[in-house]
C-alpha cells in the first residue's frame, strides 16, 4: 500500500512540475519585455552608443559644403539633435537644431567659411547632443582657412601713417596706437559680452620674425596684461589675427619683433628734405648756426 502511494505521489509531483515550470518561464519572459521604457533607462544599451556624429569628408576648403549626419539609439518625439561647430580656439562658428527622423537618423548641410569666424585654419570640432548630456558625441575635421580679410571697419593707428581693418563681436574698438619701445599695437575696446576681435595687420606696420629675419614668428597677445590665445591667417602682405576676449576686457596688446618707426615713411621723407634744404641755404647764404670767434 505504501509503495503504491509513493508511486502516485511521484506522478503528482512530476505533473505539477510540468505545469509550474512553463508558468515561471512565461512570467520571466513577460517581465523582460513588459516595460520597454524601463529597459531603455540607460541610453547605452545594446550598442553602447546613444548617438553618433560624422562628417562626409575629413578636410574642407573655403566655400565647401559640409554635411553632418548621425544616428541615435532612442527616439524622443519633439526632441531635436543639437549640433555645434567650434573653431580651433573653441569659439562657436555654427549652431543647428536638427529634427530626428522616425528612423532615428539626422543630417544637415552647411557652407564652410564665409565669415570672420571661419578664417582660421586648423582642426574644427563638431559636438552633437540629443536631449541630455549623456547622449552626446563629437568628431573633428580639418579646414584649410579663409583668405577673407575683416570688413566693415577701418581705423587709423595713432603714431603712424597706417590704418587697419577689423571686425569685432560684442564690443567696439575705441582706438589703436603704436607703442614703439614695446614693438606693439595697443587696441582699446569697450565690451558688451564675450566676443572676439579680428584684425588685419599689414606687415609694413608690424611683424614678428625669427632671428633669420625671414621666417615668421608668433605674435604675443595680452588681454588686460594676461596672455591670450588666438589664431592667425598669414599672407605675403598681411597677418590676420582672431583674438577672443571676455566681457570687461579694456585693452588688447599685440606684440611683435618689429614695428614701423614713430615717424612714418612720409614724415621721415619730409624731415630729410627739410634738413637738406637747411644745409643748402646755409651753404649759399653763409648762415651759421654756431657763433664765430
Amino acid at each position: 500500500m505504501s509503495t503504491r502511494f509513493s508511486g502516485f505521489a511521484l506522478l503528482a509531483i512530476l505533473a505539477a512540475a510540468t505545469v509550474t515550470i512553463p508558468v515561471f518561464a512565461d512570467n520571466s519572459t513577460q517581465n523582460q519585455y513588459q516595460n520597454p521604457i524601463l529597459a531603455n533607462t540607460n541610453p547605452q544599451t545594446s550598442t553602447g552608443v546613444p548617438i553618433t556624429v560624422t562628417t562626409d569628408k575629413a578636410s574642407y576648403n573655403d566655400g565647401d559644403k559640409l554635411t553632418i549626419s548621425g544616428t541615435t539609439q532612442d527616439f524622443i518625439s519633439g526632441t531635436p539633435v543639437s549640433v555645434i561647430v567650434r573653431n580651433p580656439i573653441g569659439n562657436v562658428v555654427e549652431i543647428a537644431q536638427i529634427d530626428l527622423g522616425s528612423d532615428r537618423t539626422y543630417s544637415t548641410t552647411i557652407t564652410v567659411g564665409g565669415s570672420s569666424l571661419w578664417q582660421a585654419a586648423g582642426t574644427y570640432e563638431v559636438d552633437a547632443q540629443f536631449g541630455s548630456k549623456d547622449r552626446s558625441a563629437k568628431t573633428t575635421f580639418q579646414f584649410t582657412g579663409s583668405g577673407a580679410t575683416p570688413s566693415g571697419n577701418t581705423i587709423k593707428v595713432d603714431g603712424t601713417d597706417f590704418s587697419v581693418s577689423y571686425s569685432i563681436t560684442n564690443g567696439k574698438v575705441i582706438g589703436i596706437k603704436a607703442d614703439i619701445p614695446s614693438k606693439s599695437l595697443i587696441v582699446s575696446i569697450q565690451t558688451t559680452g564675450d566676443g572676439q576681435l579680428t584684425i588685419d595687420l599689414p606687415r609694413a606696420l608690424i611683424d614678428a620674425k625669427k632671428n633669420d629675419n625671414q621666417t615668421d614668428d608668433q605674435f604675443f597677445v595680452l588681454n588686460d596684461g594676461q596672455e591670450a590665445q588666438f589664431t592667425e591667417t598669414p599672407t605675403t602682405t598681411d597677418r590676420t589675427l582672431i583674438i577672443p576676449f571676455t566681457d570687461g576686457t579694456e585693452q588688447i596688446e599685440i606684440i611683435g619683433t618689429w614695428i614701423v618707426p614713430e615717424f612714418g615713411t612720409i614724415a621721415a621723407l619730409v624731415l630729410a628734405i627739410a634738413i637738406i634744404s637747411i644745409i643748402a641755404v646755409s651753404a649759399k647764404t653763409g648762415l651759421r648756426f654756431m657763433p664765430k670767434y
